[in-house]
């Protein structure tokens, strides 16, 4: 010991390389705390303008956490170096080359590390400046669907507004026209009667005529020969008076008026069935048919008129009887709407 306080003494200008290793330690200590508020001043800022942003920047807290872990050995490694330098004073006479190695390696690696935790640094800056740009075109595209929202609300309000509108069009129009086909309707009845009226006063007061309903009913013998379709003179005589009747209440009734006569032919219930008629269908569609025609042939526009064949499916009288049986053989005409 007293030979180790005889080489201190003995090397008094060895003292100097102690303040100049403080103050190289302390300027390192300085960078490092200016490095390290830089970071977290840095790291605060950045932490407020990606706050609450999407998921992309978890990534990002995740490295930055990372990165202060890196720091908070950077200063366990500092303290022990602290350590390491109380230590070298005690024996600075003794290990003056080792210190200057030890300070040497301690210099180029704290360059290395500031060098690296830089490098990290602007990474950080990097990927926080690609994140910015990511939220803002996130904001923009935002912006825009909101844009495109409110146009949509917008367009759809118009279209409900113009729906309703319509709807009460339509309902306006439909009470219009319910009340235009019921006048309709009572002014066909009124002719109807009417034609019904003149109907019964050329013909007269028959037996083999009746008035069912809507309709007016006469029996096929005053047409037809049994299971014939051709118009004898008796009954050719008979649909003059009604092709007259006809072209009169025609001529009467108003353009705007839809309006036919309807002539349905209908058999008894005793079936046919020949080569000109298999079946009581095609008779009674043959007789409304051939009445039709004969109408026509006497000046009854066709668009008047139509027939129609029920076979003997809709009678008058119940029973298969000679009276069931003539009056069930029966020609209908019907002024009905179109």
């Amino acid at each position: 010991m007293a030979l180790s306080s005889r080489r201190i003494r003995g090397r008094a200008p060895s003292a100097d390389y102690w303040p100049g290793f403080v103050d190289a330690m302390s300027s390192l200590l300085l960078v490092l705390i200016f490095l390290l508020t830089i970071f977290m001043i840095t790291q605060f800022f950045l932490s407020q303008l990606v706050s609450n942003k999407d998921s992309a920047l978890e990534n990002l807290r995740s490295q930055i956490a990372e990165l202060v872990n890196q720091l908070a050995l950077e200063r366990s490694e500092k303290a022990d170096l602290q350590a390491t330098i109380l230590s070298l004073q005690d024996s600075l006479a003794a290990a003056t080359a080792e210190k200057d190695r030890l300070a040497s390696l301690a210099d180029d690696a704290s360059g290395t590390r500031v060098a690296e935790l830089e490098g990290k640094l602007a990474e950080e800056q990097k990927l926080s400046s690609e994140a910015l740009s990511q939220v803002e075109l996130l904001n923009q595209q935002i912006s825009a669907l909101r844009r495109q929202l409110a146009t949509l609300e917008a367009a759809l309000e118009a279209a409900e507004l113009k729906d309703r509108e319509q709807q009460v069009q339509i309902a306006d129009l439909g009470r219009r026209l319910n009340a235009a086909l019921a006048q309709k309707v009572q002014e066909l009845a009124k002719y109807r009667s009417e034609f019904f009226g003149r109907l019964r006063a050329i013909l007269g007061d028959r037996q083999d005529i009746e008035i069912v309903g809507d309709r007016f009913a006469m029996q096929s013998e005053i047409f037809f020969e049994s299971g014939s379709a051709d118009i004898n003179p008796s009954g050719k005589e008979q649909l003059d008076k009604i092709a007259t009747a006809v072209r009169e209440i025609a001529a009467e009734i108003p353009d705007d008026i839809p309006w036919v006569l309807r002539v349905d032919g209908h058999t008894d219930a005793n079936p046919i069935a020949t080569a000109q008629f298999p079946s009581n269908w095609y008779l009674s569609s043959a007789r409304a048919i051939a009445v039709v025609n004969y109408l026509v042939e006497r000046g009854v526009p066709q668009n008047r008129l139509v027939a129609a064949g029920f076979g003997q499916y809709h009678p008058l009288a119940d029973g298969r009887g000679t009276a069931e049986n003539r009056r069930n053989r029966r020609i209908e005409f019907k002024l009905t709407e179109r």
